[in-house]
């Protein structure tokens, strides 16, 4: 299972336009991956693909969230991720 952190940059968060950019981007991937807050068992971690989870996840600018995926192309996939929420989408 490969696992990345990534920094929050939009400033109102994964609200409204980057959580639909970020899932999106997660639904082109041929994988599965999941989100969840930094410290949260890897149990408790959400369906990114999904808006609704992404919404509930209430993750705000500067929160630290960890996404994991299993299979071909994961490590490759999760960095193409962690940039999308590295960027802040509302400046753009």
């Amino acid at each position: 299972m490969s696992e990345r952190t990534a920094v929050i940059a939009s400033r109102v968060g994964l609200h409204a336009r980057p959580a639909g950019i970020f899932v999106a981007a997660v639904g082109e991937l041929p994988l599965e991956v999941t989100i969840a807050m930094a410290g949260e068992p890897a149990e408790d971690a959400l369906d990114a693909s999904s808006i609704l989870s992404i919404m509930s996840l209430g993750a705000s600018n500067g929160d630290t969230v960890v996404l994991r995926a299993d299979g071909d192309g994961a490590d490759e996939a999760l960095d193409s991720l962690v940039r999308i929420l590295e960027t802040d989408l509302d400046a753009e």
